[in-house]
Order: structure tokens, then sequence, then C-alpha cells
């Protein structure tokens, strides 16, 4: 059975912005005007870049308090785990599970993923190739929801000042996730998902 030719053998190749096909003669997307290019300049080098300054960050972000509680005249600083406690004792049970989710699982989640595709493809590995694709498209689904995080922070501290003897305000931990999530969204952004193929390209 014979293969399905490649993209590249056709002379075309798909828009990042848009995902339009177009010709690899073509500068400009004809939909969105957006560059093409055919692959993602040192994309495992500036993923690598990014995914380690987030883990770097991401240590502050989870010592550092995110948030001070003032309830009654009696102030507390919390950390995401702290917070999440407190929530959980108050019976706020499902806010303390959304930030739990969005503050510990999916860092931790993005941060695994994307460490073992940028290690299977600097090993050109054959190993579950369609599933390493369908965990990129994951992170990436993914990746849009972990900034729930800061806006139940922000958003419980927004509710709770209408209390005339309580007070939330946001910390200095807040803004160091902040930066967590933007950089590893900007790291699967940089990630060129075709890497994990070229293993199976190049045996042919």
């Amino acid at each position: 059975m014979s293969q399905p030719a490649y993209a590249r053998e056709l002379n075309l190749m798909p828009c990042h912005t848009c995902a339009q096909i177009c010709r690899r003669d073509e500068h400009r997307c004809p939909r969105c005007n957006g560059p093409v290019h055919a692959r993602k300049h040192n994309s495992i080098a500036r993923t690598w870049a990014l995914l380690l300054a987030a883990l770097m960050l991401y240590i502050p972000a989870n010592l550092l308090p995110v948030m001070r509680t003032n309830m009654l005249g009696n102030a507390s600083d919390n950390t995401i785990m702290s917070g999440v406690i407190e929530f959980w004792k108050s019976g706020s049970w499902d806010i303390a599970a959304l930030i739990f989710f969005a503050s510990i699982v999916v860092p931790c989640m993005k941060f695994l993923i994307l460490g073992l595709l940028l290690v299977t493809c600097q090993r050109k590995s054959r190993w579950a190739m369609r599933e390493r694709s369908r965990l990129y498209r994951m992170v990436e689904l993914v990746g849009y929801w972990s900034m729930l995080d800061v806006l139940v922070v922000a958003l419980v501290a927004a509710l709770v000042q209408f209390r005339s003897l309580s007070s939330i305000d946001p910390m200095l931990g807040i803004v160091f996730f902040g930066l967590v999530v933007v950089l590893t969204m900007l790291a699967a952004m940089s990630f060129d998902p075709r890497l994990i193929w070229d293993a199976e390209v190049e045996d042919v």
C-alpha cells in the first residue's frame, strides 16, 4: 500500500496562525496575511528556555503569599496551598478544588508533558508519536485555563471587599504565578509538534 505524499513533496505548508494550506512560494497567508514559514525557528531551544524560566518562577509562586486576608482584624498571608486549605476549611470546597487544579495540577502537568516532548524529540524517538501529538494538543487546550487561579483570587478579593470587616488583597506570589502561566503558554506555542514526526520521516 503506497504512502500518502508529504506536504513538502507537494510544495505545501500550513499557516501557523489560521492553518490555511499555502504554497511554499507564498510569503503571506492569503486568508489572514500572516507570515508563512516551513518550521518554527529554533523551536526546541526556545521552548526549553521558556519552560526552564517558568519552572524557576514556579518556586517563588508557591513559596510567596498570593493573598492577604483580614477577617475581623486578624490578618494572615496565604500561599497557594494554604489558600486552598483555608477555602476548604471554610466550606468553599469548590473554589479550593478549582484553585488546586489550576495552580498545582495544570502547571505540573504542563512541565512534565512539555519536558517529555522535548526530550523525546531531541532523541528522535519513534515511541508513541500519535499519543505525544495528542498530549501536545491537550497542553495547548488546557493551558489557556491556567489563569483561573489569578481570576479566582481577584474575584474573591472583589467580593470580600463588600464586607466592612473583611478584606482580601493580592500579594507578590500571584504575580510570579501569572508569569509562570504566560511563560508556559509561550513555551507550548514555541514548540513545533511536527518535530514529533521527524523521526518517522527520516526513516522513510
